[in-house]
């Protein structure tokens, strides 16, 4: 902590986290407005891999309201996102040094982008296996849900896009002293536990192949998250 924090009382610290959850909301909140306005286009996107909207079915009397709204939520929140993350850590970094501020504010642009490579990984590689194996299960016909299918490919696309997060989690974990390289090393081993309960929750099908899938890329995550920690603790070593 530095000093100029420690001044301030504990109503101050506070009022700062109430202003700063407030304009992370506005944020959402324009952030779904925006959102609503592309919803069509979303799902005309997201239901290619079942061959387009009109392959789906809604059974339910609200369930295009509620699916449409959904998706205005959820793109919502991944517009809104960054700014999210930038008030967080701009609450966070006022205790912090100006150069580690600095640092953990470079990460914004590189989330976006592992985000963005977690949503392309999962709708690219791992949704079409999913689809696949579900509708393989047994020898019937498959007529799908809109609700259904929105939900399960919107929580897909969301979930590994946020596990694709986690060299940076380190990144910041590093610069506010929590962990270091040599820690993340010694654990590859639980990282690998960890990364097998993880790919058994966001995995769908839960069969071994499509965990593979999954674990590969995020174990070659974590060895980033090795690499980028070294980087993050070496200027700490220069300062003592």
């Amino acid at each position: 902590m530095t000093d100029e924090a420690e001044k301030f009382p504990l109503s101050s610290h506070l009022e700062e986290l109430r202003q700063t959850l407030l304009w992370a909301i506005v944020g959402l909140v324009i952030g779904v407005v925006v959102a609503a306005l592309f919803v069509n286009p979303a799902l005309d996107f997201l239901t290619q891999p079942i061959g387009g909207l009109q392959n789906l079915h809604a059974i339910e009397v609200t369930e295009t309201m509620s699916t449409y709204m959904r998706v205005a939520l959820l793109g919502g929140l991944i517009i809104a996102l960054p700014w999210i993350v930038y008030q967080l850590l701009r609450f966070v970094g006022k205790g912090l040094k100006p150069k580690e501020r600095k640092a953990i504010y470079m990460t914004l642009p590189f989330m976006v982008i592992l985000f963005l490579s977690g949503v392309a990984f999962a709708f690219y590689v791992m949704l079409p296996s999913s689809l696949g194996f579900f509708q393989s299960v047994l020898d019937v016909t498959t007529s799908i849900r809109l609700k259904s299918y929105v939900s399960f490919t919107t929580n897909l696309l969301f979930w590994i896009g946020i596990s694709f997060q986690l060299p940076l989690v380190f990144f910041v974990l590093t610069k506010v002293g929590v962990v270091n390289p040599k820690l993340l090393l010694k654990g590859w081993r639980v990282a690998i536990v960890i990364i097998a309960i993880m790919a058994a929750v966001i995995t769908p099908t839960g069969d071994p192949i499509n965990m593979l899938i999954f674990m590969l890329p995020l174990f070659v995550l974590y060895l980033l998250s090795i690499l980028l920690s070294a980087i993050a603790n070496k200027p700490a070593k220069a300062e003592q």
